[in-house]
């Protein structure tokens, strides 16, 4: 989170990467208070991009609000963990089902590039980066599905996944054995077994989840 940006095509978007990169990189730490003034002069922006961002934020579930301290990065616990997981045990998994009966190959080119990609990330220890491709995984293997909303929903949570998988990976960094995952459910996805790679998917989150409320008790 350093620099000057110089006329970008949306300042608060720009704003939003960056203290989004900042929480998942946990250079802004779980509970510390994200004061406007500070962000605008670190990130040399003014504050209204700030606030703008604070508010996605808010919504994507990386910053909470509170009357009397303002905004604040989230603190994953396993109430929050829990949640969020469940959501995308029950959900996920059917939208991937529908996704590989598509047969959509661009889809399961953009899962194969982000698997590639996650190499780089793996060996670098680049937890953002791994993150990231991380969702982008994901969502290459559900927005398919042929559901708008239920897109839309799984999207809303891909914020909030993407902290929780940085917790879990503090505690035990097991990407290899997440993107081992991947390209397992990804195989089954390009031989066309909708229900094997649904049932993979489903072990593949239920899995983690395991490992995250281990992590934080």
């Amino acid at each position: 989170m350093t620099g000057t940006f110089s006329l970008p095509a949306s300042r608060t978007e720009v704003v939003l990467e960056e203290i989004r990169r900042g929480i998942l990189t946990r250079e802004l730490v779980p509970g510390q208070a994200l004061v406007e003034a500070e962000l605008a002069a670190r990130l040399g922006v003014s504050k209204t991009p700030v606030r703008e961002a604070l508010k996605v934020l808010s919504n994507s579930g990386l910053v909470t609000f509170s009357p009397y301290k303002g905004a604040s990065v989230v603190t994953v616990d396993a109430e929050l963990a829990k949640s969020v997981y469940d959501v995308r045990m029950v959900l996920e998994p059917e939208a991937v089902r529908r996704t590989v009966e598509q047969r959509d190959t661009a889809l399961l080119e953009d899962a194969s590039e982000a698997l590639k990609e996650a190499s780089t990330a793996i060996a670098d220890k680049d937890q953002a980066a791994l993150s990231l491709l991380n969702r982008r995984f994901h969502r290459a293997l559900y927005r398919g599905c042929g559901n708008p909303l239920l897109v839309s929903i799984l999207d809303d949570l891909k914020d909030r996944a993407a902290l929780i998988s940085v917790v879990g990976w503090e505690a035990n960094p097991s990407w290899k054995k997440e993107w081992t995952e991947h390209k397992a459910v990804l195989a089954a996805a390009k031989k066309g077994d909708a229900e094997g790679a649904a049932a993979l998917l489903r072990e593949h989150i239920g899995g983690f989840l395991e490992r995250v409320l281990e992590a934080i008790g």
